[in-house]
């Protein structure tokens, strides 16, 4: 089979796991704490065997690599705890759009510490996205969201993507390390993070808890890690972030088929203003005809 061929059913396949994930954690039935806990010791565990199976844990890790892993760790930890709480106040839906201006987020921190320019496309872009934000924040949300609780589900799905950010900035230093060595770093850091806080002294008595925790672990993040770093291998950047946009499709059709959420047509506009903006940021579509250069008086003789 063709490499593009492999990688582009393996990232159809990430991304489309990636979107059922708001299902498996509403229907654990488990306080937000416990989810991202168990789904890190979990997907430790998978991840653990994965690395030791593909030789990675011999003579691969240093202080350093550890240490700017474990940053990215808590980073990650923390955004999945954002977004996971916006799933019951905003809905999986709204969520999941506005953890979509991830883009944004890499935008700005690279024009704040690393003097990249901000071009008249990006900054459009960002207009686009923020006004698609502001569509869904004054659409009065359904029954089931009334209340501040929609506003605070916004904010947390916006923290999540800050997070996402930071987590992807500091992973940029580990260039050549294994990225499934340092996905394990950070569920190993989310292990040691939520210990602490999550309820052991009363675990899950039923089978279907237990379930929906594994799975979020074994299927959602170590599976889900072995798919998308495989297809970012044989991939190339433009097609990984075209077909990175099936997770919020996915994620939409998840809420509206199992949960009944209804997007009003102000967070349809919205949540497609957003979505289109993130993708042209990330798949660099041009908003203006570049001039061609001009030849010089030099250059023509």
């Amino acid at each position: 089979m063709d490499n593009t061929v492999r990688g582009t059913i393996e990232m159809t396949a990430a991304m489309a796991i990636l979107g059922t994930i708001g299902w498996f954690v509403v229907m654990s039935g488990q306080p937000i704490m416990d989810v991202v806990f168990w789904r890190c010791a979990f997907g430790a565990v998978m991840l653990l065997v994965v690395c030791a199976a593909l030789g990675l844990l011999r003579g691969r890790l240093t202080l350093r690599i550890v240490a700017i892993a474990a940053l990215g760790g808590a980073a990650i930890v923390i955004n999945w705890l954002l977004l996971f709480s916006a799933f019951s106040r905003a809905s999986i839906s709204i969520a999941t759009a506005v953890y979509n201006t991830q883009p944004f987020m890499l935008v700005g921190f690279g024009a704040l510490f690393f003097g990249e320019r901000l071009t008249l496309t990006k900054l459009t872009w960002l207009g686009i996205a923020f006004a698609g934000m502001l569509l869904i924040v004054q659409a009065t949300p359904d029954a089931g969201n009334v209340g501040t609780d929609y506003f605070t589900g916004i904010a947390m799905a916006l923290g999540a993507a800050f997070f996402w950010a930071v987590a992807a900035i500091v992973t940029k230093k580990l260039r050549g390390t294994p990225p499934h060595l340092i996905a394990l770093i950070q569920v190993c850091v989310g292990v040691v993070m939520l210990a602490p806080f999550a309820n052991l002294s009363d675990l899950p008595a039923d089978a279907w808890s237990w379930t929906m925790l594994a799975t979020l672990g074994i299927v959602h993040t170590g599976l889900m890690y072995i798919l998308m770093y495989g297809a970012i291998q044989k991939l190339p950047t433009h097609l990984q972030g075209s077909l990175s946009f099936i997770y919020p499709v996915v994620a939409i059709l998840v809420d509206v088929v199992a949960f009944g959420h209804r997007l009003h047509p102000a967070q349809i506009i919205g949540a497609a203003a957003i979505l289109v903006a993130a993708a042209g940021m990330n798949l660099s579509w041009s908003l203006w005809r570049s001039k061609p250069p001009v030849e010089s008086a030099q250059a023509v003789k």
